[in-house]
C-alpha cells in the first residue's frame, strides 16, 4: 500500500474504504461479506474507513465488525456530523454520542462536518458555538482530526477552507469533475495550506466505469497500457501529490484486491502525456453523450412521492450512453415494476430533492424529460398491463 501524510505526519493509506456501499442482503447490510472485505482491505494496508451518520446501518455495521475482529487500533475511522440536523450544540452532542455508540469506540479519528455547500451553513454552525464544541472534543481526545466534506462551488470552498484551522477536507473530484465543485483549484489551494484532501466519488458513482459511452470505452480499450476503466480514473487521481486518500465504495473481495493493487503501484508523476491526452479524449466522449450529470449519491432521497430519482436518471442517461432499448429496459425492470411504484411522473414539484443535490441539478425539470423519454405513449399500455399482471400474481402468491 502507498501511504501519504496527514498534518501531524501520520500515514494515511492512499486508498480509503468508503462504507456507504457495503454489500447488501435482503435490503440490509450483509455483515459477513462486509467483514470479509474490511479484513482483506486491512491486510492489504488500508487504514482509512469512511462512514456517516446518515448512511443507513453503516456506522452500526462498522462498529460490530470492529468489535468482532479487534482491528480498532489498526484503522482510522472517519464519520460525519450532519449539519442539516443540528439546530443546537445539544443536538450535535446527541448525534456525536450516538455515533460513538454505533461505532463502539471512544473516539473518532477523522470527523467531518457533512455536506457543506455554501458559507451560510458554516456560519450558522459557528453562531451555535461549533468551534468551541470542536475544541472541547479535540481536547478530550474524542475527535483527533476535524474536517469537512464539500459539495458547492470553488468560491465557497475556498472561503470555508480559510475560515477555520481545518485538519483535512473531503471533496468530490475525478477527471470528469476536474473543474467543477471545489475542483483542481480547491485541491491545490488546500494542499498549499498543508491541508490533506480526501477524495470522494473518484468514479463518479460508477459512471466512469459501468456507464461510460461506447466511444469512451473504445478509447480506453485501444490504449496500449491495458488499464481498466476504473484503473485509469484511479491512476489519474494518484498521479496528483495533492491527493491524500481516494475513497472507494468497495463491495466485493475482487474489488478490494484490485483497488489495493493499483493503490500500491500508482505514484505521483507517473501519468504520461499520452495518458493525459487519453483522459482528455475520454472526457470529451462522456460529455458529448451524457444528458444528466447525476452521480447516484442518493442525497436527493427519499422522495416524498416515492420517485426513484437516481435510478430514473441512470436509465435516462443509458439511452444516450448505450441505446434507447437499454435505457427503457432498465427503467422497466428497476423502476416501473416496483410496488409501490417509483415513476418519474409521480413528482409533484416540491423541490425538496434539489436542496440536497451535490451537483445542483434541476431535478424537477429533468424528471419530466426523463419520464417522457423512458415511458413514451406506445409502451405505456404494455407497462400498465405488466403491472396489473404482476400485482395479481402477488395477490395470488399471498
Amino acid at each position: 500500500m502507498q501511504y501519504r501524510k496527514n498534518r501531524t505526519g501520520e500515514p494515511v493509506s492512499a486508498l480509503g474504504f468508503g462504507c456507504m456501499r457495503f454489500a447488501k442482503k435482503g435490503g440490509r447490510i450483509d455483515l459477513d461479506k462486509a467483514k470479509e472485505q474490511i479484513l482483506e482491505a486491512v491486510r492489504r494496508g488500508v487504514n482509512y474507513f469512511d462512514t456517516a451518520y446518515i448512511y443507513p446501518g453503516s456506522e452500526a455495521a462498522m462498529g460490530e465488525i470492529i468489535e468482532q475482529t479487534g482491528i480498532r487500533e489498526e484503522i482510522n475511522i472517519a464519520t460525519k456530523l450532519p449539519h442539516y440536523l443540528v439546530g443546537s450544540i445539544a443536538a450535535a452532542d446527541r448525534i456525536f454520542k450516538e455515533e460513538l455508540s454505533r461505532l463502539r469506540t471512544d473516539h473518532i479519528d477523522y470527523y467531518l462536518i457533512h455536506f457543506l455547500t455554501d458559507t451560510a451553513q458554516w456560519k450558522k454552525l459557528k453562531s451555535l458555538g461549533i468551534e468551541d464544541w470542536i475544541a472541547k472534543k479535540k481536547a478530550s481526545g474524542q475527535i483527533r482530526h476535524m474536517g469537512f466534506s464539500f459539495h458547492g462551488n470553488t468560491e465557497s470552498f475556498l472561503q470555508i477552507l480559510g475560515d477555520y484551522d481545518w485538519d483535512f477536507c473531503m471533496i468530490q473530484y475525478n477527471y470528469l469533475d476536474e473543474n467543477s465543485q471545489a475542483g483542481r483549484n480547491g485541491l491545490q489551494e488546500a494542499a498549499s495550506r498543508g491541508i490533506p484532501v480526501m477524495i470522494m466519488e473518484p468514479l463518479r458513482g460508477g459512471k466512469l466505469v459501468d456507464m461510460l459511452p461506447q466511444s469512451a470505452k473504445d478509447l480506453i480499450d485501444d490504449s496500449p497500457e491495458g488499464y481498466t476503466y476504473a484503473e485509469l480514473a484511479f491512476r489519474w487521481l494518484w498521479d496528483q501529490p495533492e491527493v491524500t486518500c481516494v475513497l472507494s465504495g468497495m463491495n466485493s473481495l475482487d474489488m478490494v484486491r484490485e483497488n489495493c493493487r493499483i493503490a500500491a503501484d500508482a505514484k505521483p508523476g507517473a501519468f504520461t502525456p499520452e495518458l493525459h491526452e487519453l483522459v482528455r479524449q475520454v472526457r470529451q466522449a462522456i460529455v458529448s453523450s451524457t444528458r444528466i450529470g447525476c452521480t447516484e449519491c442518493g442525497y436527493c432521497m427519499p422522495c416524498p412521492r416515492g420517485v426513484d430519482i437516481p435510478g430514473t436518471f441512470r436509465c435516462y442517461n443509458r439511452i444516450y450512453t448505450e441505446n434507447r432499448v437499454s435505457g427503457m429496459k432498465d427503467y422497466f425492470q428497476s423502476i416501473a415494476l416496483r410496488f409501490p411504484p417509483a415513476f418519474a411522473h409521480q413528482c409533484n414539484g416540491c423541490g425538496r430533492c434539489e436542496k440536497h443535490c451535490p451537483q445542483h441539478l434541476p431535478i424537477r425539470q429533468n424528471l419530466k424529460k426523463a419520464g417522457r423519454a423512458l415511458t413514451p405513449l406506445p409502451v405505456r399500455p404494455v407497462l400498465w398491463a405488466a403491472r396489473k399482471y404482476l400485482k395479481l400474481g402477488q395477490k395470488q402468491d399471498g
